[in-house]
């Protein structure tokens, strides 16, 4: 079954609480604190594997976590790590943010386009700190030690684009499966009637020394852009090919179509569904010249492919067009001007293999920019005043830190104020207009505000 686009829930193990311990042996005296920290929680990672060919481990089940990471002992024995969790995916995965409320998909996270490449997309919660952390000139034996952080979680959607060379593009029944079984040892189903293909079919062909890997796309129709015939559904695997091979039943098949109009209707529904498609380097092939009476239609399509490829150019016959000009005849039934189109398809694609390697060199990789935006976002937060006198300070990091204290215990929390002060917030509050009193909430605790001449800059509520 092949399967193109999936929502999953995933979630980083937690990671372990810091341990708070006191060395307690025979002679030695005041042996000072020696809590050990916990273990960092495990990462789930996506990696693209070309073994695979479709979605299919993800359709069923939806939900995936790493393990936590383990407490840390006295002596300062420091909690194991938990183990990544790998998810593998195939090669041609572009992994988004995902809002299961929405059902709309956000930022993008990473496109997986090579055998290897791997993204982080649920962090693992850092373990706690044990107490031998917070030992001071004047906090010489701290009776406190941090919980473990709360991992990152999300939906994100997984939505694959196969990854092929060049993509056959056409009318239904315009001849692109014979083709493709033609070109190399691909055997899709072939009947002579439109809509035989349901999902893409992918082929490995060789010309020489040179080899591509050509994708059978099912036939696009009038309206292709707005979803119509599953129109989205196919288009979208075009978005990634270097190449697309335009195949144009001369015939106009059962329905009698004029072959002219079939061009541009293909050419149309490609622009409108992404206007750079319209500039995709292209061959433009004449199919079914085995039959009787497809003479004049060949003319007239070469005529026509020749005029776009100069205006593509800018009117410049002479110039670099990217529509080949010449009009490839075949048969696809008989195997007549296959080997010549092969060899054009593979030579183009070699060139255009070389500008994309030269590209690749100067492109950042997916997994160190996603890392940059979640860092940054993290450190962020705002001041909310949700009613008079009362206000709401959100922001992933402050949130964590208000989760990682032991509220039971008064040095930390005296401990997360200093932090709290440290990170800003306290002046940020002053600046909403926060005044003695205020209530301030954080990560479901609420706290009474004092302005930054009190004893404490929060005291918390009894709710």
């Amino acid at each position: 079954m092949f399967v193109d686009k999936v929502h999953i829930y995933v979630k980083g193990g937690d990671g372990g609480a810091g341990c708070m311990s006191f060395r307690r042996e025979a002679h030695v005296p005041k042996g000072g604190p020696d809590g050990g920290d916990g273990g960092h929680g495990g990462d789930v990672v996506l990696v693209a594997d070309s073994s695979l060919s479709s979605l299919i481990d993800y359709r069923f089940k939806h939900h995936f976590k790493a393990q936590r990471g383990t407490h840390g002992k006295g002596s300062k024995m420091h909690g194991a790590r938990g183990e990544d969790l790998i998810l593998r995916v195939p090669v041609g995965t572009i992994v988004r943010e995902y809002s299961e409320d929405d059902k709309v998909a956000g930022e993008l996270i990473a496109d997986l386009a090579h055998d290897g490449e791997r993204v982080i997309v649920a962090e693992g919660g850092i373990g706690g700190r044990g107490n031998t952390h917070f030992v001071t000139s004047t906090r010489r034996a701290p009776a406190f030690a941090e919980l473990g952080e709360p991992a990152d979680d999300k939906w994100i959607e997984l939505e694959m684009k196969l990854v092929a060379d060049a993509a056959l593009v056409g009318m239904p029944s315009a001849g692109k499966s014979s083709l493709i079984s033609k070109m190399s040892a691909a055997k899709p189903k072939i009947a002579d009637y439109p809509f035989t293909t349901l999902v893409p079919n992918l082929g490995v062909a060789t010309s020489g020394d040179l080899s591509f890997v050509v994708a059978d796309v099912p036939g696009l129709i009038e309206g292709a852009h707005e979803g119509k015939g599953l129109g989205h559904e196919f288009l979208r695997h075009i978005e990634r090919t270097a190449l697309i091979v335009h195949v144009v039943d001369l015939t106009g098949d059962y329905e009698q179509r004029d072959p002219l109009e079939d061009y541009e209707i293909i050419n149309r529904e490609l622009a409108l569904y992404a206007s750079e498609l319209a500039q995709r380097p292209r061959i433009v092939v004449a199919n079914k010249i085995d039959v009787a009476g497809t003479e004049d239609a060949a003319r007239a399509l070469a005529e026509r492919v020749r005029a776009d490829s100069i205006e593509a150019a800018g009117g410049n016959e002479f110039a670099q067009s990217p529509i080949d000009p010449k009009l490839y005849e075949i048969s696809a039934l008989t195997g007549e001007g296959v080997d010549s189109l092969k060899a054009a398809i593979a030579t183009k694609v070699h060139e255009l293999r070389e500008e994309a390697k030269r590209a690749d060199d100067a492109t950042e990789r997916f997994d160190q920019v996603w890392e940059h935006r979640r860092l940054a976002r993290d450190a962020a937060f705002e001041i909310i005043e949700e009613e008079q006198g009362a206000f709401r300070v959100a922001g992933k990091q402050v949130e964590r830190m208000v989760v990682q204290t032991d509220w039971e215990n008064e040095e930390a929390v005296s401990f997360l104020q200093h932090r709290l002060r440290r990170l800003g917030v306290d002046d940020a509050l002053a600046e909403a207009g926060a005044v003695d009193g205020d209530e301030i909430r954080i990560s479901g605790r609420a706290f009474e505000y004092e302005s930054a001449d009190g004893a404490d800059i929060y005291q918390e509520l009894d709710l």
